[in-house]
């Protein structure tokens, strides 16, 4: 059962998301949808899973708070997964045929916040591979874009670079892959591209394109739902060293479509 209204994505939002790797979609998830996501984000709050954490440092004025697979415990994360415009968006936009829910990941920023979200790609913490691999950054607060994710336009073309934990900077052991170059020592050099959202705006994003973003210096929470999506080419993938999702093994075989339990078919395009 779809819970929503047919989702419009223009030919210009295709192409956006095809060159730069990052396209913004105004008055995308509808306030019903919102207000339904911010009663699901105090129940996950108030109950973290045990892959939860805090990553502002000891004695830091604010809080980051992340949790992961959040639809895997709690029925709303489940049901916004299956039933909101999320899939139906992000298969639009990849150009998908068929769209898999990988899973999801809350993060909340609390005002004075200092601890920034580092540059890194997503994809290569993942056991998955494929083009058509994406995420749906949806805020459900306003973000001014000095607090804003920031993006590296162009850079989901680059290869892979070695994923790192958050907490200590040290890298995943056993990938083989080399590290990322340093961002924002030399800033000047990239497309580096930012967004001021309002609830109801969602950024759609291409799994390797680097990304990072900023504390919050600003005077509002700044909560935003990631869900993660896999489309025709996505498979299952086997990686060399560690690997951060998902958090249990799912069963699959290396190379297999992702059609599971955890990994459910979620959207279809219309015939």
């Amino acid at each position: 059962m779809r819970l929503h209204a047919p989702v419009v994505v223009s030919d210009d939002d295709r192409a956006t998301y095809e060159r730069d790797g990052v396209v913004c979609l105004r008055h995308a998830i509808g306030a019903d949808w919102l207000a339904f996501l911010a009663d699901a984000v105090e129940e996950a709050m108030a109950s973290p899973g045990p892959h939860a954490e805090e990553y502002e440092p000891a004695g830091g004025a604010g809080r980051f708070f992340g949790d992961i697979e959040l639809a895997q415990r709690l029925p709303k994360f489940r049901r916004f997964a299956l039933a909101s415009p999320a899939a139906e968006i992000a298969g639009r936009i990849m150009g998908a045929s068929r769209v898999n829910f990988f899973y999801d990941q809350l993060l909340v920023k609390e005002p004075g916040t200092s601890a920034r979200t580092p540059w890194h790609q997503d994809q290569p913490y993942w056991a998955v591979s494929g083009y058509q691999v994406c995420s749906l950054w949806i805020p459900l607060d306003p973000v001014p874009e000095d607090v804003g994710v920031e993006y590296v336009c162009g850079s989901h073309r680059w290869p892979e670079f070695s994923p790192y934990h958050f907490a200590d900077g040290s890298p995943y052991a056993g990938t083989g892959l080399p590290p990322l170059p340093d961002i924002e020592a030399d800033r000047a050099r990239y497309d580096i591209r930012r967004f001021a959202l309002e609830p109801g705006d969602c950024l759609v994003f291409q799994a390797m394109i680097v990304h990072g973003a900023p504390g919050n210096r600003g005077r509002h929470r700044r909560r935003a739902l990631a869900t993660r999506w896999a489309g025709d080419d996505a498979r299952y993938r086997r990686r060399a060293g560690e690997v951060a999702i998902p958090t249990e093994d799912p069963g699959l075989a290396h190379g297999a479509r992702l059609d599971c339990e955890r990994f459910p078919l979620v959207w279809t395009a219309p015939s």
